[in-house]
C-alpha cells in the first residue's frame, strides 16, 4: 500500500475555491491544509531540474507554477531550481523569459526577487554526457551548501527531474540521468514527461519498456494535466459521493454520453508539431479518453490510487479498436465573412509549414462502446476540434426519455446531466419544470450544482499546480500508468493507422461554425437526440 500522505492530499484539494485570477494567492486555510500533507517531506532538501528550461512549457506553466507554490509557502523548505537547455542563458536571462507568465502583483517583488536566488542554470547538450555530469555536481554541491548552513550531516536531495522536451529526445535525456544523476543515498527521484507518450501501441510500448528498464512505476509520472483539472477531479465525486445519481448510472436510464473539448482558435503556430500528429493524438486518445474512463469507471475498492487506476483499465479493455466507421474527420477552411487579417480568415492548408495536399484532420468524432453489463449499447462520443464556434470542454450525460409520456408529443426533453469543465467550472442537471401561469405546459430549465453563489472570490489550485504538488507528495492518482497507456493506444491505433494508409480527406467545415454538418447526422443515427431548444445561461456571469 501507498503512504496515506497521497489519498488525504487529494481529500483535502477537494475543498471547493472559484473564480479568481490564476495569480491571486490561494486562502490561507487552504494553504494551511495543504501544508500539513508535506509534513514527512519538508524536512528534506529538494531539487527540481526543468529541462527544456528555454522553452514555452517551462516559461507559460512550469516557472510560473513553482513561483505561485512558492510563493504559497508550499514547497519543500530547502530546495533549489536548476534550468538545463542547450541555449546560452544566464539565470538573468532565464528569468527574463518567464517573469511576465508569473504575474508578479505589487508586494509581491520582494518575494520573487527571493524566489530567483533559488533558480540556477546549466547549458547542456542532451546527447552528450557533460552537462549531466555538471548537473550532478551542481545537486552535490548543494547537498554540501545544505549541511553547513543547517549543521547536519551529509544528506540525500529529493530528485525531481523534469522533462519539457520533444518526446524525440526522452529516451536519451532519461538513459543519461539513470547514468550520472541518480543519488545513492535514502532519498527519492521522480522523472515527470508530458505527452505525447508515443504516436502509436508500439512507439509508446518501446517508449514504456524504455523508461522500465531504468526506473520504476512509482518514480514516473506521466502527466496529463486535464487530470489536475477541477471538474474532472469531482467527477468521482460526483459519482460515488451521491446516491441520487448511482441507480441510474447505466444502460437502462443513460441513452449517451458526449464528451467533448472545443476551441475557438486555429493551429496557434503549432503546425510544426500538429500536422505530423492531427487531433485524435493531441486531444482524443489522451485527454477525452482520460474523461471517457472517469464516466464509465466502477467504484474503486478505495481512493488509493491504484485502485482507481484498476478501475479505468478494466473501462479500457472493454472498449474495441475503432474503425473508420467510427469516426467523422473534418478541417476547418477559412470564413469567408472574416475580414484580412482575422485569424478566421485562415483555413487549415493556409497555415505556412502546413502542405497544400495535408489530410491531418483538425476535428474529429468518434462513437465508442463499452462492452460490460452496465454500459452495454451505450454510445459514448469522444468529440474534439479546432476554429469551432466556441471554447469549450464538458461531459454531457443525456438520459432516456420518460417512460408512459402523458405530455403533448415532443413536449418533453431529454434530461441531460452536465459537467463543465471549462470555461468556468460549472455542474448543471437540464431538467423539465412547469412554465409559470395556468395548465401543465412544461418549459426546460436546469438544477445548478455550481455553487457559483456559495463560493465566490476564491480560487483553487490551477491544474500544473495540483499535479506538481502530488509529485511532491508521492500521489500518482491523476498520472497515467502504463498499462492504462498501452490499453488506450490498443483502441486508437487501427484507426490512425487506416487513416495514414488510405489517406483519408476530411470533410471541410467552416472557421468558427459547430464543425462538419456530417458530425450531426453522425450524432443523431448513433442516438443522441439535439433539441437545440435550450441554453444554458452561466450563473457567474452577471445579467
Amino acid at each position: 500500500m501507498k503512504p496515506s500522505v497521497a489519498t488525504d492530499f487529494d481529500r483535502k484539494l477537494s475543498i471547493r475555491e472559484r473564480e479568481m485570477s490564476i495569480s491571486t494567492p490561494l486562502r490561507p486555510e487552504l494553504i494551511e491544509c495543504l501544508k500539513a500533507s508535506f509534513d514527512n517531506i519538508n524536512n528534506q532538501p529538494h531539487v527540481i531540474v526543468i529541462f527544456g528550461a528555454s522553452g514555452d512549457l517551462a516559461k507559460k506553466k512550469i516557472y510560473p507554477t513553482l513561483w505561485w507554490l512558492f510563493r504559497d509557502g508550499l514547497l519543500p523548505k530547502r530546495f533549489i531550481f536548476i534550468g538545463y537547455a542547450r541555449s546560452d542563458l544566464t539565470v538573468q536571462k532565464l528569468q527574463s523569459l518567464f517573469e511576465k507568465n508569473c504575474k508578479v502583483h505589487e508586494g509581491e517583488k520582494e518575494k520573487f526577487e527571493a524566489f530567483i536566488s533559488h533558480c540556477s542554470y546549466i547549458r547542456g547538450a542532451y546527447d552528450k554526457p557533460e552537462g549531466f555530469i555538471e548537473l550532478q555536481k551542481r545537486i552535490f554541491n548543494l547537498q554540501i551548501e545544505c549541511d553547513n548552513r543547517l549543521s547536519v550531516n551529509l544528506e540525500p536531495v529529493n530528485r525531481l527531474y523534469y522533462l519539457a522536451l520533444p518526446p524525440q529526445v526522452y529516451e536519451t535525456v532519461s538513459s543519461h540521468i539513470k547514468r550520472h544523476c541518480m543519488d545513492k543515498g535514502d532519498s527519492w527521484t521522480r522523472i515527470i514527461i508530458e505527452k505525447p507518450f508515443g504516436t502509436d501501441t508500439s512507439s509508446s510500448a518501446k517508449l514504456s519498456s524504455h523508461l522500465s528498464s531504468l526506473f520504476d512505476e512509482e518514480q514516473i509520472y506521466r502527466i496529463d494535466h486535464y487530470l489536475g483539472k477541477e471538474m474532472v477531479q469531482n467527477l468521482m465525486v460526483l459519482r460515488f459521493g451521491n446516491q441520487v445519481f448511482n441507480p441510474s448510472w447505466n444502460r437502462n436510464y443513460i441513452a449517451s454520453v458526449i464528451i467533448s473539448f472545443k476551441e475557438d482558435f486555429g493551429i496557434a503556430g503549432r503546425a510544426g508539431y500538429f500536422d505530423t500528429s492531427g487531433i485524435i493524438r493531441d486531444v482524443m486518445q489522451n485527454h477525452l479518453i482520460q474523461l471517457l474512463t472517469l464516466v464509465a469507471m466502477e467504484k474503486p475498492a478505495s481512493l488509493n490510487e491504484e485502485d482507481i487506476r484498476d478501475e479505468k483499465v478494466k473501462v479500457l479493455k472493454a472498449i474495441k479498436p475503432l474503425s473508420l466507421d467510427d469516426v467523422i474527420l473534418g478541417q476547418y477552411v477559412r470564413n469567408p465573412n472574416a475580414k484580412d487579417g482575422e485569424e478566421a480568415a485562415t483555413g487549415y492548408l493556409d497555415e505556412e509549414a502546413v502542405s497544400n495536399d495535408s489530410v491531418t484532420p483538425t476535428y474529429a468524432l468518434a462513437v465508442l462502446y463499452v462492452n460490460n453489463e452496465r454500459w452495454e449499447g451505450v454510445p459514448f462520443f469522444l468529440r474534439c476540434g479546432k476554429a469551432l464556434n466556441e471554447r469549450k470542454a464538458e461531459v454531457r450525460i443525456q438520459y432516456k426519455e420518460v417512460p408512459g409520456d402523458i405530455y403533448p408529443v415532443g413536449e418533453l426533453k431529454r434530461n441531460e446531466l452536465v459537467m463543465r469543465v471549462q470555461p468556468n467550472e460549472a455542474v448543471y442537471m437540464k431538467m423539465m419544470t412547469k412554465k409559470p401561469g395556468m395548465g401543465f405546459a412544461v418549459d426546460e430549465s436546469e438544477l445548478d450544482l455550481t455553487y457559483g453563489a456559495r463560493y465566490k472570490n476564491i480560487r483553487l489550485p490551477e491544474a500544473y499546480e495540483r499535479l506538481l504538488l502530488e509529485v511532491l507528495a508521492g500521489s500518482q492518482i491523476n498520472f497515467v500508468r502504463t498499462d492504462e497507456l498501452d490499453y488506450s493506444w490498443q483502441i486508437f491505433t487501427p484507426l490512425l493507422k487506416k487513416i495514414d494508409e488510405k489517406k483519408c480527406k476530411p470533410v471541410n467545415y467552416v472557421f468558427g461554425s459547430r464543425g462538419p454538418v456530417e458530425a450531426d447526422q453522425f450524432l443523431q443515427d448513433r442516438g443522441f437526440m439535439f433539441t437545440g431548444t435550450y441554453k444554458w445561461t452561466d450563473p457567474h456571469k452577471k445579467h
